[in-house]
């Protein structure tokens, strides 16, 4: 089914309105003998048999040599008395009267049982499928009921239960009692379908809407029971596509049960995901992380099953696609791995992966568009608006902003049917006025990432740094060995500071800066390749090292030096876990597309502040100073502070591997775009701020150590809603914006949002007040609120 907040509308189709609403008069059917299914044909004598073009329903039938037109009840005996004057009858006239007698008095049963048979078949066709449904509905209530008694003869229960997931098979409540029985339904009668609120349900209104109008478009509708009516709408939006709430009287499907039991384990072994993995030669650098972190991952994964139960979840089919390491992308991330190439991205994967295999899911890994095709052939080209029945191929699909592309081309129409299952890798993340397409081109931006329609929430980020994004985040790693964690207390400090900064390049114009730093210790650097022409003199550059080695020279290290570029890499991280206190180069102005190039053409407006906002905002002194590099008293007195004290090891939570396990597990558990309901994180988080004018709504949450909570959004965009929280909306309008809900103090108009996908917490209105939905989150993990848990 089309998705009616979507930008973009699919060409009119088609459509044969039929007039369903009126069962026609029996009396006004043409009867003949050769009554298929309701429909009639005619066949003349002397001519083959042939099919006469259908009429529309209510038009008469043009008269013609023979008899064609309706015929009313009170002529039934006339007509009897035509055949009796002719054909079948007419041969009684030459038998003998007792003969005759009995041979006419046979012929005028069988006109009558015909007449009869006819008619009911007549009735029958015009809304068969209707009747059955009302007639399966009983079975199944009454099959329900059967069940229950069966349930408290052998358990000795008094209640409707009747098994385990507490899936009620109870008769409807006294609200949705009234049902319409079969003689009722024939004559025209409606269901009387009581709808539930639609409280956490955004979607639901729209999609009846859109149903109304289009559920004739496709006959898939039709195939699973659509018959125009209300109630049917919403039995469908709610069990087959659940934008909606199911109605309270409606019990479980076999097939939804049976989903239920699929339940899944943590894993303790990491043997079949090496066997799988070990195959591959572009998964060969993600191996050896994967062998290196293995025991603290384990220790991890059993350390969180012991604090949370995670024995009663389901197993999901969970298809990982890394678009960047296929041959078909012109990237050669994998084969630059081992030569100073970006490691980024294949460290997230690497540690992604590991989550998803611990937790027990069914994990698929395509590299390759052979792979990706073999995978997902069974729904490849199904042209349907209906979801694909029966066995899902996939439930849930992890994939990059270059596999994006290569999965959308390679499903064709079936793509719209998996856009909610997916999972987008995005470093820096998309926001809502780039992502969505028909906005995006209103506003003139040409980049040529975004515009997928998606829920902005489905982009995953290496950093929160984006609230309307979701934090996926990866594991820091500590290389030490058992051994060396026994002596790393015998490591000693030394006077000495590490450069951030593995690329020559980046030193440049940076001398003035080093200097300063040199003045009270040594620096050292870890460049690679042969320049090393913007390298100051007094650098001890050690080149490329193995991550055992890069971890014993951050502990004997007092000062990570960052130089303002790379942005928001993990270093920092790594450094400040092994007890280094981080320089972080302030930027003012901040830096975004607007100024810098390497931000052009990204799908964010995002503005960086330092050359690590999350070491900046959630880190802070004693383990990050965040300096402007070109105030030389600013830097000295920073380097100061840290010389004078102590600084222990520090790691936050949500970068370890029990973090990030459970953050990922909470997202399987609770994230969903597929359906309608929308009640995660919890309501109970919401604390709701008005933002002043030229201020975003992610400004002020963070000023007041809160996030801003785009999923809160839709629970603050009706005046009844605001009036909740002492905003009087005197007057309203909408706005298809990204800047709303807002609201004007003096004029006491609220401004509420038209279209879903651009709910936002970036951005500020020059003189309205935004009303903003923050939450308060837990210490180490900014993804999960306090009672997300």
């Amino acid at each position: 089914m089309s998705d009616p907040t979507e930008t973009e509308t699919p060409p009119d189709p088609v459509v044969v309105v039929v007039n369903s609403s009126a069962i026609p008069d029996p009396a006004a059917l043409v009867l003949d003998p050769m009554v298929l299914n309701g429909r009639c044909e005619r066949q003349d004598a002397s001519e083959p048999h042939q099919h006469q073009p259908d009429q529309e329903e209510g038009q008469e039938e043009p008269t013609g040599g023979s008899q064609t037109g309706g015929f009313k009840m009170d002529q039934e005996m006339k007509i009897t008395d035509s055949i009796e004057d002719q054909g079948l009858l007419e041969s009684s006239m030459r038998l003998k009267p007792h003969e005759a007698q009995s041979y006419r008095k046979k012929a005028l049963w069988v006109s009558w049982v015909s007449i009869a048979v006819t008619i009911l078949l007549a009735i029958a066709a015009f809304n068969l499928k209707k009747t059955l449904a009302v007639l399966l509905d009983n079975i199944m209530l009454r099959l329900g009921k059967l069940e229950s008694k069966v349930d408290n003869i052998f358990n000795g229960t008094g209640g409707n239960l009747t098994n385990g997931t507490g899936a009620s098979t109870a008769a409807p409540s006294a609200t949705n009692a009234e049902k319409v029985n079969v003689a009722d339904l024939l004559n025209g009668a409606q269901e009387k379908c009581e709808l539930p609120p639609l409280d956490g349900f955004p979607h639901c209104e729209g999609k009846i809407k859109w149903m109304k109008d289009m559920w004739r478009s496709d006959s898939c509708y039709n195939n699973y029971g659509v018959d125009g009516s209300t109630c049917s709408f919403f039995i469908y939006l709610s069990e087959v596509e659940n934008w909606c709430p199911r109605l309270p009287w409606r019990s479980k499907t076999l097939a939804e049960e049976l989903d239920r039991r699929g339940q899944t384990d943590i894993r303790t072994s990491f043997e079949e995901l090496h066997r799988v993995m070990s195959r591959r030669e572009e998964f060969r650098w993600m191996m050896l992380r994967i062998k290196r972190m293995a025991d603290p991952w384990l220790t991890a994964v059993r350390s969180l099953a012991a604090k949370q139960d995670l024995g009663k979840r389901r197993r999901k089919k969970i298809l990982v696609h890394l678009g960047l390491l296929t041959k078909e992308s012109g990237f050669k991330i994998a084969e630059n791995a081992f030569s100073g190439g970006p490691l980024g991205e294949l460290v997230q994967w690497s540690d992604l992966i590991t989550t998803l295999y611990l937790l027990g899911h069914d994990v698929r890994i395509s590299a390759s568009l052979a792979e990706l095709k073999e995978i997902m052939r069974r729904v490849m080209g199904n042209k349907s608006s209906c979801p694909t029945q029966g066995d899902k191929v996939v439930e849930l699909i992890y994939i990059d902003i270059v596999g994006l592309t290569q999965f959308k081309k390679t499903l064709g129409p079936s793509w719209v049917h998996y856009q909610c299952m997916l999972r987008v890798l995005d470093s820096f993340g998309t926001e809502p006025e780039f992502n969505h397409a028909h906005y995006a081109q209103s506003k003139g931006h040409k980049t040529p990432w975004g515009k997928w329609n998606l829920n902005p929430q489905q982009f995953n980020t290496m950093f929160p740094h984006t609230p309307d994004n979701s934090f996926l985040g990866f594991v820091v790693e500590q290389h030490f060995n058992a051994s060396d964690i026994r002596h790393i207390d015998d490591i000693k400090r030394q006077n000495q500071s590490l450069v951030y900064g593995k690329v020559d390049n980046f030193w440049k114009d940076k001398k003035k800066y080093l200097d300063l730093i040199h003045s009270y210790m040594e620096v050292h650097g870890t460049v690679h390749g042969t320049s090393t022409v913007h390298l100051p003199s007094y650098v001890k550059n050690h080149g490329i090292l193995s991550g055992r080695d890069l971890q014993f020279l951050l502990r004997e290290t007092k000062l990570f030096v960052g130089l303002s570029f790379p942005y928001e890499g993990p270093a920092p991280l790594e450094a400040i876990a092994n007890g280094c206190a981080f320089l972080n180069p302030k930027f003012n102005p901040p830096k975004s597309s607007k100024n810098t190039d390497f931000f052009k053409g990204k799908p964010t407006l995002r503005e960086l502040t330092s050359q690590h906002p999350y070491a900046e905002v959630y880190i802070g002194p004693p383990h990050v100073w965040t300096v402007d590099i070109e105030k030389p008293a600013e830097v000295e007195r920073a380097i100061h502070t840290i010389l004078s004290q102590k600084i222990e090891p520090y790691l936050p939570y949500e970068f370890t591997c029990e973090g990030m396990l459970q953050r990922v597990n909470a997202f399987i558990e609770n994230q969903d775009f597929c359906h309608g309901q929308v009640m995660w994180p919890p309501l109970s988080a919401l604390q709701v701020r008005r933002a002043e004018p030229g201020r975003s709504c992610k400004q002020v949450c963070q000023e007041e150590q809160l996030i801003c909570e785009p999923s809160f959004f839709q629970h603050l965009n009706k005046d009844k809603d605001l009036a909740r929280f002492g905003v009087d909306c005197q007057t309203v309008e909408s706005s298809a914006d990204t800047l709303v809900p807002a609201y004007s103090d003096e004029r006491r108009h609220c401004i509420f949002q038209q279209d879903l996908l651009l709910f936002s917490c970036a951005g500020a209105h020059p003189s309205l007040r935004r009303i903003c939905p923050c939450r308060d989150y837990m210490k180490g993990q900014v993804a999960l609120c306090q009672g997300c848990l």
